[in-house]
């Protein structure tokens, strides 16, 4: 049982600062509320797919806002979800129809390569038309709080981290399985069923897929959160349909400036990218970060990365300080990356945080 396997996962329901930070993810899990998808579903949404998309940007901004009043009203038991009838349109399929939209002029992510992915046209990240899965399973290596985990990883990637450790999912050296929405919407229900706690949506990087993830949610009927597992260097237009739709942000913060960004994943304004869209997360969800640390990048990129979530963030947020980096793929190309972390590298990164009054550590 993973229970036996995982002993922390079960410990950490009883984390009073794992609970503060993830308060509204914890009550989904224990029954006393709903994912934000399932709410999204219920609120009427005016549109025709002639509309022009301005117009339809606007809406959502509008029923945004409707939507934060709603999931208040749902989680003060003011209303209940399953009296509200579902409407002919909704807010999720406006975002079903804007994310439609950029597929023609692909902007999913930070890099705009604009491509029409209907057409078969490959941006950076080489994601076509149909969602493709390197493999699903319930993941027993993810943070405590999420362990079970429903993780669905996804081919295709943003980024270019010549260290990455899932590159063969990232830059395509599996092929992977093409799914419809339907039968990935079965596989969350199942992997749910099954006693996981979330839906991880993983790669590679989830961005690409967007418009397929939420054509699946619109299918998927069991109340399980949604967890955005994400290098985070996507677009503000990305960021906006996340919104009422993401549960809980698992992001990374993976350097503190743009030279390292740009010189070890080629991915330029990362750090600019990242801090707005982890504004956005701390926002309009529920947010768990995560900060791999590299041999020698502690005073360029880890304590940046702190310093900056403890004055914009908050101490309370949860982080994940992480030591298992180990040269995979192109890494030797980086010589500062051709070796593991020490210990006093690590044991600097976590010291510092605590300096800074962020203890809600994974």
């Amino acid at each position: 049982m993973w229970q036996l396997i995982r002993p922390d996962a079960v410990e950490i329901l009883k984390d009073e600062k794992c609970r503060f930070s993830l308060q509204r993810y914890f009550d989904i899990l224990d029954g006393k509320k709903q994912a934000k998808f399932l709410i999204a579903k219920k609120i009427p949404a005016k549109f025709d797919v002639k509309d022009p998309t301005e117009k339809l940007w606007k809406l959502h901004d509008e029923l945004t806002n409707e939507y934060y009043r709603l999931e208040k009203k749902v989680d003060k038991k003011e209303v209940k979800i399953e009296e509200i009838s579902s409407p002919n349109k909704s807010y999720l399929d406006l975002k079903i129809e804007l994310a439609h939209r950029i597929f023609q002029e692909c902007c999913f992510c930070t890099r705009r390569c604009g491509v029409n992915r209907f057409e078969g046209k490959l941006g950076a990240c080489r994601c076509g038309d149909r969602i493709v899965v390197s493999t699903y399973f319930a993941h027993m290596g993810e943070e405590p709080e999420l362990v079970p985990s429903g993780t669905i990883f996804t081919c295709g990637c943003t980024m270019r981290c010549l260290h990455c450790q899932n590159w063969t999912i990232s830059q395509w050296f599996e092929e992977g399985e093409e799914y419809k929405p339907e039968e990935l919407a079965l596989i969350v229900e199942k992997l749910k069923r099954g006693g996981c706690r979330n839906a991880n949506l993983v790669g590679g990087d989830p961005t690409p897929w967007l418009k397929h993830w939420l054509e699946i949610f619109k299918k998927v009927k069991e109340n399980v959160p949604v967890v955005w597992n994400s290098n985070a260097y996507y677009s503000e237009e990305t960021a906006k349909l996340l919104m009422g739709f993401v549960d809980v942000y698992l992001l990374d913060f993976k350097y503190g400036n743009n030279d390292c960004a740009t010189r070890i994943s080629n991915a330029p304004g990362y750090v600019e990218v990242a801090k707005r869209n982890h504004l956005y997360a701390v926002k309009h969800g529920e947010l768990i970060i995560r900060i791999l640390l590299l041999p020698k990048h502690i005073e360029c990129c880890a304590k940046p990365v702190l310093k900056w979530i403890a004055e914009n963030l908050g101490v309370w947020v949860r982080i994940n300080i992480m030591d298992q980096y180990r040269p995979e793929w192109k890494a030797h190309e980086i010589p500062e990356l051709r070796r593991r972390l020490i210990p006093n590298e690590f044991q600097e990164a976590v010291k510092y945080a605590k300096e800074l009054g962020l203890t809600n550590l994974a």
